[in-house]
């Protein structure tokens, strides 16, 4: 039985703490969502942010709700290189040793200790999903995007949880290596 799944781009985007969401856009503010991501519980929001560090910046990067308990910024190693940061580890969920980063919003700024990291790549599905396909919670498995530049991807992370939708999450930098698109599927082998 061919293990197949869909694959998709998690392009770089900002998880906000309430306290950091006061900052930069005034107290009592609240996202407002502009449509539902592909993962259930998350929505991308209306707003935007600018991250600099090092003289350098990106402007304009989406803020993805809902609220999470400390800041985090995802981006793709391109990103890391352009803002002059070192080079960390991808993580999944761990910010310790991440790298700190500047966040400029319309009402102000927040310096960030940690936080900024390259998302690893990583499988979300339900509990019966990852059973259907026989894995587990946390195992590391490899796919095979195939295309004009098929390429195998090792080291992903199995994630299961009930507010998962199937699908393998990329960076910008992996998706664009491969020509992922809307229509991208992926075989788990």
């Amino acid at each position: 039985m061919k293990k197949i799944i869909p694959v998709e781009v998690s392009a770089r985007h900002v998880h906000l703490s309430q306290k950091d969401i006061e900052v930069l856009f005034g107290v009592g503010y609240e996202l407002k969502e502009i449509r539902r991501l592909t993962q259930f519980s998350d929505f991308a929001a209306e707003e935007t942010l600018n991250i600099q560090s090092n003289g350098r910046e990106i402007k304009n990067v989406r803020v993805v709700g809902p609220i999470r308990p400390e800041t985090q910024i995802e981006i793709s190693l391109t990103d890391m290189v352009n803002l002059g940061l070192p080079m960390n580890a991808e993580t999944i969920g761990d910010l310790s040793g991440s790298n700190g980063i500047t966040l400029v919003g319309p009402k102000g700024s927040v310096l960030i200790n940690r936080g900024v990291i390259i998302a690893g790549r990583h499988l979300h599905c339900t509990a019966e999903e990852a059973k259907r396909l026989r894995l587990k919670n946390g195992q590391i498995i490899s796919v095979v995007v195939r295309g004009q530049r098929e390429i195998t991807f090792h080291n992903i992370k199995v994630r299961t949880g009930e507010k998962y939708r199937l699908c393998l999450q990329l960076d910008t930098d992996e998706g664009n290596a491969v020509g992922v698109n809307k229509q991208s599927e992926g075989e788990i082998i």
